[in-house]
């Protein structure tokens, strides 16, 4: 096990080694499904690290944990302990053995959702908006990645029922959809406490309405969403294939509507890129506004960057913040995953934050990222995907059909490797570096602006980042 990445206020090494493999599983799930069902679990680990109990709210839960993740956790934990590990499942107690409580009272107020488990709300306990508080406007680092979904949506929380009704955000993993929205409903409750917000995930909807035709009380599902002044309904791609699903849905969008009500929405798509939804659902999601949130850009990488250690109370010297962000490109997750493996080995082996140690603390990252992206990576898979041949990346050949799928290879070579643009040039043919600067400035303005290009590039770069 790399022990460089326990923090030593773990104390235990069982509970540190427990909490690292939820580090790497929160970097590796979408975001709503590792809040949903890895974050609450517990763990206790034996003292010579053969095996890990991991305690599960009820049986449900237990089941679609075994037969989803138990694989992965194995594996992932023989990984990092180095040697091999009994799984096993068990149901918590309602006073959970002391040594699992690792972080996890945190956790548990900082959840997202609890999906599936809070279904339905009693009078006793009053109306559940599932907003998590900190996620806010305020702590969101804006830049030109996220510029216009933050103003459409704080026009929203300001003034819901009007303009950009509903209001679709689509993007990668890991980019602050999630956090845009909860931001707008934590701003509108904060300007109207009176007001009836909801956050959920498209997956919650889909187990409301199963519950509703089980137990036969869709009258108490229809109040409870045609209710709402606010709707914020994450990953609606989760839609596909349901057809129940998407007719209440439907139903609820108009009735929201039509009581001047908002909706927000979130997808990893624009709405006619959704597959399998119906025809009329996917003409309401395109009625209002539809905004993209782009892979941030390396400035705003690196506030995220600078912000989230002050918040973790640790200082990232500049230049540390620049080296991580240009090696760490996707998403705001994974630099907050890498973040976290940088403080957890700074404070185990107590040196201060430097680019030598941030190299040690990812090497395995950096190792993989310079394996799997290289120009020539790059451009056999723009060649394969717009059907041209890689020879066509480094010829004279000017006809539009090739000469743009060159512009977005170098495009993405400035984007996902280290190269210069001299470099970049001259793997493309010997190429000036200013035709190099002149391609990677036209695609990264037509991205703003072109939906379907802006789609092409997002597969192109997930496919490179495997």
């Amino acid at each position: 096990m790399n022990e460089g990445l326990l923090p030593p206020e773990a104390g235990d090494p069982g509970l540190a080694l427990w909490q690292i493999c939820l580090d790497e599983l929160a970097q590796e799930l979408p975001e709503q499904q590792f809040n949903t069902w890895i974050k609450p679990l517990t763990a206790q680990v034996t003292d010579d690290f053969s095996k890990v109990t991991i305690f599960v709210a009820n049986r449900f839960k237990l089941d679609w944990i075994r037969a989803q993740y138990a694989a992965r956790f194995a594996a992932l934990l023989e990984r990092l302990q180095g040697q091999k590990i009994i799984v096993e499942l068990a149901l918590a107690t309602r006073e959970a053995p002391a040594r699992t409580a690792f972080s996890l009272a945190k956790a548990a107020q900082e959840a997202t959702t609890e999906v599936l488990d809070s279904v339905e709300d009693t009078p006793a306990q009053g109306f559940k908006n599932r907003l998590n508080t900190a996620l806010t406007f305020d702590t969101l680092v804006e830049g030109s990645a996220n510029r216009m979904a933050r103003a459409a949506a704080m026009h929203v929380a300001t003034m819901p029922g009007h303009l950009y009704n509903p209001l679709f955000i689509y993007g990668g993993v890991g980019l602050g959809k999630t956090h845009l929205m909860h931001a707008v409903g934590n701003k509108l409750l904060a300007d109207r406490p009176d007001a009836k917000v909801l956050y959920i995930h498209a997956e919650q909807f889909v187990s409301d309405v199963v519950k509703a035709y089980q137990r036969k009380t869709f009258d108490e599902f229809k109040h409870r969403y045609h209710s709402l002044d606010l709707l914020l309904i994450d990953d609606v791609q989760f839609f596909a294939n349901k057809d129940r699903t998407q007719e209440e849905f439907f139903n609820a969008f108009e009735a929201l509507l039509a009581k001047k009500s908002h909706i927000v929405m979130t997808s990893d798509t624009y709405p006619k890129g959704l597959a399998d939804i119906h025809e009329r659902l996917v003409s309401r999601f395109d009625s209002g506004l539809t905004v993209a949130i782009e892979p941030p850009e390396l400035e705003m990488r690196v506030a995220i960057l600078i912000n989230k250690a002050i918040s973790e109370g640790s200082v990232m010297p500049e230049e540390v913040a620049f080296f991580v962000a240009k090696n760490v490109r996707s998403n705001v997750r994974e630099l907050e995953g890498a973040l976290r493996k940088i403080l957890a080995y700074s404070r185990f082996n107590q040196k201060e934050i430097s680019i030598q140690l941030a190299r040690e603390a990812l090497r395995d990252l950096l190792s993989i990222q310079n394996r799997q992206i290289s120009v020539e990576n790059i451009q056999k898979t723009v060649a394969d995907y717009y059907k041209i041949k890689v020879a066509d990346m480094y010829s004279k050949k000017r006809p539009a059909s090739i000469a743009r799928p060159r512009q977005i290879a170098m495009y993405l070579a400035k984007e996902l490797t280290q190269k210069s643009l001299p470099e970049i040039g001259e793997l493309f043919g010997g190429r000036d570096h200013t035709t190099v600067l002149h391609a990677v400035r036209k695609i990264s303005a037509e991205r703003q602006q072109l939906t379907e290009l802006n789609q092409q590039l997002h597969v192109l770069e997930q496919t490179l980042k495997g």
